[in-house]
């Protein structure tokens, strides 16, 4: 005749399983975190994007009765389109806030993260796109072409190809942050789904 005697755990094992699970959970909190920050500095440089190559205006000093020479963002369709570009994005960026809100909340949770990083790589491509064309303007603007006969205008108009480029300097921080979410969403989810 055999008898099973069923030991529990001691208290010592159990709390030390519960700390190991509360630490596995915690990296992933950190970078939920990490990804709220992100998002607020994502909308603060594409804002700042925006704002600055919206006011970007410049009129020389020297000007006739009839003729007034002026550069301003929206003699340049490239321009416009950044200027609407980066807002869209800043304001992607503020309605994402909640899903960031509920990442951290909900670490371990797959729908909001599988959320953001489609909606982010859709506006890192946006950003990117709108960046790269703005940023091609500005250096024909600093450097003009010899070969289509294009001046460089950043001689007069100093203040209006400061402005631009540093919205284009903006710009592409926030194309810098866009990614570095991306990853941080991939690499959250590659572990969700391994683990």
């Amino acid at each position: 005749m055999s008898t099973t005697v069923d030991v529990p755990e001691s208290s010592n094992v159990a709390k030390g399983k519960a700390v190991a699970v509360a630490r596995a959970g915690g990296w992933k909190k950190g970078l939920a975190i990490m990804d709220f920050i992100l998002r607020l500095g994502g909308i603060a440089s594409s804002l700042a994007a925006a704002a600055t190559m919206g006011t970007s205006d410049q009129t020389l000093p020297f000007f006739t009765q009839f003729f007034q020479f002026e550069a301003s963002y929206d003699s340049f369709t490239t321009f416009q389109f950044f200027v609407i570009t980066m807002s869209l994005v800043a304001g992607y960026l503020v309605l994402s806030l909640p899903f960031s809100v509920v990442a951290i909340i909900r670490p371990h949770a797959a729908g909001p993260r599988l959320f953001l990083i489609i909606l982010d790589t859709v506006f890192l491509t946006l950003a990117t796109a709108s960046g790269a064309s703005a940023a091609a303007i500005v250096y024909l603007a600093h450097n003009g072409n010899q070969d289509s006969n294009w001046l460089a205008i950043c001689n007069q108009f100093g203040d209006f190809c400061a402005q631009t480029s540093g919205a284009v300097v903006a710009s592409f921080v926030a194309v810098l942050i866009l990614v570095l979410l991306v990853i941080m969403s991939a690499l959250l989810l590659k572990r969700h789904y391994h683990s």
